[in-house]
């Protein structure tokens, strides 16, 4: 699997991507357990040709990252050695008196290849806001790294509604990261998050749909994927595939077997 670029040369299509959180969920031993067998199913002499076309990203929480980091590095394939280890959060600040965050710099130089920010938890849960995903945004493109930015309206209405609602926050990461850097934008509908059942079908594409219309998204040099994530799970994908670039997967995923599931049918959709 090649290493995902800062941009596209004219014609080429987006990679897809696809990848895991597990939030709060595990335990240092669940974590270490789960990213072996994840990689031992990459590392099978069976694992289809059509894997190494996407990008497969995983997110464990701070204290686990830099082992998993190692677990990836020392995998068995290149294809299991490509997997991008992700952070949950950092900083806006690569350094100083801020006791218990996270550096992104740090991130960088334990492994980390990708972060995670401006999740609807954590804005219900700590007051965050656009403002601080674009800074983090920012501190994470400035350390070489790639911005996983949840975006997501609160309420379902209208799809016109919804897209100018998601188009501010990502507005405000784009206008920060500048027109060059690499964005992955996971749009969540915070009403579809840990729901029975994923948003639906025509809506999220909808919406996706307006947003790669905008001349935000359509007029940056680098690349901007976006990914579906809220309940998302088997089956899904072949339905998106014509707007969605991939798949942001949390409990359903958190399931070694039917994380590697959803990995093929992305894949092959």
């Amino acid at each position: 699997m090649s290493t995902p670029s800062g941009g596209l040369p004219p014609g080429r299509p987006r990679r897809r991507i696809v990848g895991v959180s597990m939030k709060m969920y595990f335990s240092a031993g669940r974590t270490s357990s789960y990213v072996s067998s994840v990689l031992a199913l990459l590392s099978a002499p069976d694992v289809p040709a059509s894997l190494a076309d996407i990008d497969i990203f995983i997110i464990p929480d701070h204290v686990t990252l830099s082992g998993v980091a190692h677990q990836v590095g020392t995998a068995a394939s290149p294809l299991a050695r490509s997997v991008l280890v992700g952070a949950q959060d950092c900083h806006w600040e690569d350094a100083g008196a801020f006791t218990g965050e996270v550096s992104a710099a740090v991130l960088a130089e334990v492994g980390c290849r990708l972060v995670e920010l401006g999740h609807a938890e954590r804005k219900r849960l700590f007051g965050e806001t656009d403002k601080t995903a674009a800074e983090k945004a920012k501190a994470v493109v400035r350390n070489g790294m790639i911005p996983l930015v949840c975006v997501g309206e609160l309420s379902r209405g209208e799809v016109s509604v919804a897209a100018e609602e998601v188009m501010v926050q990502v507005s405000s990461v784009l206008e920060a990261v500048g027109e060059e850097a690499e964005v992955v934008l996971a749009y969540e509908p915070v009403w579809a998050i840990g729901a029975a059942e994923p948003a639906p079908v025509e809506y999220v594409c909808e919406v996706v749909k307006k947003l790669r219309e905008s001349k935000e998204v359509r007029g940056r040099n680098g690349i901007t994927r976006v990914v579906y994530g809220g309940s998302a799970g088997p089956g899904l994908f072949e339905k998106l595939a014509g707007e969605l670039d991939g798949l942001f997967l949390g409990r359903f995923a958190h399931e070694p077997g039917q994380f590697y599931q959803t990995l093929r049918e992305v894949a092959e959709a």
